[in-house]
This record gives C-alpha cells, structure tokens and sequence, in this order.
C-alpha cells in the first residue's frame, strides 16, 4: 500500500500531506501560542531532509495471505495490524531488515501471537540502527521462551539480510508472556552477537540494548543537544545535574565543559547504560544515580546540596510541582529545560517564573517531522 494513502489510516504522520515549511510554521506557531508571553521564541529548527529519521522501528506479526505471517502497524484506534513494506517516517535499511526478518520466519513456519486466544509464538520486531556506525540490531519478541530452531532463524535472517544488502549486527530474543500492550517483556536471550549495538553522538559513543531509551532522530538530536548545552552557558567550572538522564546522552556531552556532571534516572538499567557510557567514553567528571528525579533533588536540597545549572529533561507528562521547588532550593543559576510537550512546559513554567526564575528564549526542534509532535528548548536565569 502506498505510503500517503495508509497514512490516512495509520495515524503516524498526520502531518504528511502539508507542504513541510507549513509544518514548521505551524509548530513554531503552537510553541509561541503557548509560551511566547514568558520569553521569545526563536526560528523552529527543521530538518534538510525529512524523511526515513527513524532509527526505531516496532513492527507487529499477524497472519497474511496463503497461511504466511505479515507485519506492520496498528491502524489508528485499533488492534488491526496494517501491513508495511516501507514508510517515509523508517530508516530504509530497518525497512529491508524486516523483509529480512518476515522471509526468515516464514521458512521457520512461526505463527503470529493471537492476542485474544493466546495462541501463537511471535508477537513483535523491534529493530535498532546506529546511524553513524550503520550497526543494525533485531529483537523478536516471543510470547513463550522457546524459540524452535532459533540456530535455522538466525541462519535465514543473515542470509535474507545479506541478499538485500543489510548487515545485522545482533539478533535478541525477547520473551512477553503477558496479555499486555507493552511491546518488551523482562527476559532477554542473545541469539547472536553482543545484545546491544554502538552509535555515535554529539562526539560520544553510546552502547545501545533492546530496552535503551534512545532519541530516534539522530540528526535533529545532534541539533537538540547542541543547542541545549550551548543555552548552558558553561565555562568548565560548573556542577551540572542531568535530570530525568535516561542512558546519560545530555550529560555526556556537557561533561566535557563541566566542573562535574550528576546524572538521575529512575530506570536502572538506563542508569547501569550511563555509567557503562561514561566509562566507555573516558569521561572521568560524571556520576549517575538510580532514582526518582523528585525524591532525590529533594533530598539533595535539603542536605543543601547545590548545582551551578540544571538540564531537565521531562517526560510528556512534563515535572512536578516538588521537583520544580527542589530546583529553586538548589537554587542554580541556570535552569536549561529540554521539553518534548510544550503545553506541560508552559504549565511548568508558570511555576518555575513563581520560583524566580526568568526565560531568556526558546528554540523549538523539530524532531518528528510530518507528525504534530514539536520539542522546545528554553534557558532560564535565577533572578532571585
């Protein structure tokens, strides 16, 4: 099916039919609309090209023509799986490494999960790619922790892969036994290769497994990293604390123009990633902490820690009004706030101009282009 005409079905890029400078107008327009009284917004950054940014790519197995499995999307508000051969928003090589992983498990003979009878073996295809290394990785999420003949499947999958010029790096099994919407389930098996693959961003080389939170626009994210640590203004003599650090991507590339670098993410295998990355990279002025962003910037205030800036780094849902007062108690000099929603960055905000807290600027990042999805950057000056 064409890719414009499923769109319309699909849901992912509800944007795609609008003529890509309008896009961007429009986004910069919903960012001044909602934070344009607290500071000026500056000119969106947009992409050069596009199109095929995504480094992730989850596909679901159902049951296609003549007994064989497909893959694809769900349609919009629904569990009907819609069949993809290709889309715009993919990277093309993880576009020929599912055609790859759909050939293979067909010769296999594996049966697509049927949620509602509980029937079937494999449920999804996550696929990986570092963009600056070209590694690419296949997890295949199973409903059961057997794989039969997963020596032949990944057999097929090199071969298929090979024959359309696609190298896997490493192929994980990926065990979910739940009736649940989440895609990966806790149990990992390496089938082959190392469980996890390398990228390189902002100067730094970061190791990648299956459950790694990763931005998947690798170009924009150079962009958006770019601008957040330049908004820091750091003059290498700087306690920074990384809020919300996920793998320790934004403190990282601040390490290197930082007195020291606290990172804080509540998911630990993230942490365990960080810490992993800043031993990889050499970088020596870094800590991270496996915890909840509110419970230990509040602990830290109250201990009279204090920080010289603060990157946040937030989930849609935006912060808390504790987290939020625990950063004035802090009292830094520079609050730099990275927002992937900036209608949670205007309630936030709010609080934070209550606090003392004043925007010198925002710059919106378009990281999702042809969706409605806009990230914006804000720096903030303590005035009190």
């Amino acid at each position: 099916m064409d890719c414009k005409l499923r769109a319309k079905n699909c849901g992912g890029c509800p944007l795609l039919g609008l003529d890509y400078a309008a896009q961007l107008k429009q986004k910069e327009e919903k960012v001044r609309a909602l934070v344009g009284k607290y500071g000026p917004v500056h000119p969106i950054r947009g992409m050069e090209q596009p199109y095929h940014y995504r480094n992730k790519v989850i596909s679901t197995f159902a049951p296609g023509f003549g007994g064989k499995l497909t893959s694809g999307i769900y349609a919009a508000n629904s569990h009907k799986v819609l069949p993809v051969e290709s889309c715009l928003l993919q990277d093309e090589v993880l576009d020929k490494t599912m055609q790859a992983v759909r050939a293979a498990a067909n010769a296999c003979r594996y049966q697509p999960y049927d949620e509602d009878k509980g029937t079937g073996l494999v449920r999804h295809c996550l696929l990986r790619r570092g963009v600056a290394t070209g590694q690419v990785m296949v997890v295949l999420v199973t409903a059961q922790p057997v794989l039969p003949g997963a020596k032949n499947f990944v057999k097929a999958l090199l071969a298929e892969a090979a024959q359309r010029g696609v190298t896997v790096t490493t192929v994980v099994q990926n065990v979910n036994s739940r009736k649940t919407s989440v895609v990966l389930g806790e149990a990992e098996k390496v089938l082959y290769g190392k469980g996890f693959i390398l990228d390189t961003l902002c100067g730094k080389t970061y190791a990648i497994s299956p459950r790694s939170f990763y931005q998947i626009n690798h170009a924009q994210t150079e962009v958006l990293y770019g601008l957040a640590v330049e908004a820091a203004k750091l003059t290498g003599k700087e306690v920074v604390l990384d809020a919300y650090c996920g793998i320790g991507t934004i403190g990282l590339t601040a390490a290197d123009h930082a007195k020291q670098v606290v990172g804080v993410e509540l998911n630990r295998d993230a942490v365990q990633d960080a810490i992993g990355n800043a031993r990889h990279n050499g970088v020596k002025n870094a800590r991270f902490f496996a915890a909840d962003a509110t419970r230990w910037i509040g602990e830290a205030a109250a201990a009279g820690e204090k920080a010289d800036v603060i990157f946040m780094d937030p989930p849609r849902e935006g912060s808390t009004p504790e987290f939020l007062a625990s950063v004035a108690r802090m009292a830094p000099k520079r609050v730099v706030y990275v927002s992937c929603n900036p209608v949670t960055l205007a309630r936030d905000l709010a609080t934070l101009t209550k606090l003392g807290y004043k925007a010198e600027g925002f710059t919106p990042v378009d990281m999702f282009p042809h969706t409605e999805h806009v990230e914006a950057i804000v720096s903030l000056q303590r005035e009190i």
